[in-house]
C-alpha cells in the first residue's frame, strides 16, 4: 500500500465494553510485524476509547491495554453499582467513586505527559464550566502549544468522566470535565475533519478504521411514552443519533469505500457500560470480529507503517 495514504483510526466510547475494541485489537496485533500504533498517522478516542487511543499513543501494546480492562475492570466498575445499594447511591451522586479509575491510570502511564505521544492524538472531552467542547490534541499543529504538557492520567480521567457513572474530572487548573461521550461518543467525523481541516491532508487520501463497542438495534418510537419512558431513553437516542451523524461526516468526507466502521451489532440489554459479569464474552467478540475482518484490513492499514510523528516545536 503507497504511504501516501493517511490513515486513521478511531475508538468509540462504551465503558468496560471498550473490551472488545481492546481485544479486536490485540487479535490483529501479534500478525503484523509493528505495534499497532505505528500504523496510524492519527488515532482519536472518546472516554474509554481514549484510555486505548492514549495507551497506544505511548507505545504500549494493545494486550497490555486488554489486560488492563481485564484486570481492573471489576475494581473500576465494583458490583455494589448494579445493587440496591448502588441505586440508592445513584439518586444522590454518582455511582462509582473515581479513584479507583485514577490508581489503575496511575500504575499504566505514571507521570507521562500528551507530549510523550508517539502518534497524532485526538482526545474529546467536555467543559462543564463553560459548557463548551473540550479537545485534547498532540502537537500536531503549530497552534496546539498548551496539552502537550498536561500529564495523560489527567486526560483520561477528563474523556470518561461519564455523568451518572463517574464524577466530573476537575484538571489540576481547576477546569470540571465531563466524558466526551456527551457530543463525541463515536470520533470518527472528528477524527476526519481534524485530518482534512487542521492536518490538511487530501480527503482522498483517507483510509479511516472505525472501532465501536459492539451495538444495539435502536427503536425511539414512544410515540405515547411519558417523561419517565422518555429519560431513560434519551442518552441512547442522543448517542446513537451522533454516531450517525459522525460517520455520516466520515463517508461524506472521506467516501464510504475509504470509512470502515467494525461494531458487530448485539442483543438489547446483552451488555452494558459497567456490567464485568461479561468481560469473556466482549472478548470472544473482539477476536472473532478480527479473525473476520484482519484479511480485508491488512492490504488497507497493515501494509507498511506510517510516517513517524515528530511533535511541532
Amino acid at each position: 500500500m503507497s504511504t501516501q495514504r493517511f490513515r486513521i483510526l478511531s475508538i468509540d466510547g462504551g465503558g468496560i465494553k471498550g473490551i472488545f475494541p481492546a481485544a479486536f485489537l490485540a487479535a490483529i496485533e501479534p500478525k503484523l510485524p509493528n505495534q499497532i500504533f505505528k500504523y496510524f498517522d492519527l488515532i482519536a478516542g472518546t472516554s474509554t476509547g481514549g484510555i486505548i487511543a492514549l495507551g497506544l499513543g505511548m507505545g504500549l501494546k494493545a494486550n497490555e491495554l486488554l489486560d488492563f480492562y481485564l484486570q481492573k475492570g471489576s475494581t473500576i466498575f465494583p458490583s455494589f453499582g448494579k445493587s440496591v445499594f448502588g441505586k440508592i447511591r445513584g439518586l444522590f451522586k454518582t455511582k462509582y467513586a473515581s479513584h479507583e479509575l485514577r490508581n489503575a491510570l496511575t500504575v499504566a502511564f505514571g507521570e507521562r505527559k500528551l507530549g510523550e505521544s508517539t502518534t497524532r492524538l485526538v482526545i474529546p472531552t467536555l467543559n462543564a464550566n463553560s459548557g463548551r467542547i473540550y479537545v485534547y490534541k498532540t502537537r500536531h499543529h503549530q497552534k496546539l502549544e498548551v496539552d502537550e504538557d498536561v500529564k495523560v492520567v489527567d486526560v483520561a480521567l477528563a474523556t470518561a468522566a461519564a455523568p451518572t457513572y463517574l464524577p466530573p474530572h476537575i484538571s489540576p487548573q481547576g477546569i470540571p470535565f465531563l466524558d466526551g461521550g456527551l457530543w463525541a461518543n463515536n470520533p470518527t467525523g472528528l477524527a476526519v475533519v481534524e485530518a482534512v481541516g487542521i492536518l490538511n491532508q487530501d480527503r482522498r487520501n483517507l483510509e479511516v478504521l472505525s472501532l465501536g463497542c459492539t451495538e444495539e438495534p435502536q427503536d425511539f418510537s414512544i410515540v405515547r411514552g411519558g417523561g419517565l419512558q422518555w429519560a431513560r431513553a434519551a442518552i441512547k437516542a442522543a448517542m446513537s443519533g451522533q454516531s450517525f451523524g459522525s460517520m455520516g461526516t466520515a463517508y461524506l468526507l472521506a467516501g464510504h469505500e475509504h470509512v470502515h466502521r467494525v461494531s458487530p451489532i448485539v442483543a438489547p440489554g446483552r451488555f452494558s457500560m459497567d456490567d464485568t459479569t461479561k468481560l469473556d464474552q466482549l472478548r470472544a467478540f473482539g477476536f472473532e470480529q478480527a479473525r473476520e475482518e484482519l484479511p480485508r484490513l491488512r492490504e488497507l492499514f497493515f501494509g507498511e507503517p506510517a510516517t513517524s510523528f515528530k511533535h511541532l516545536r
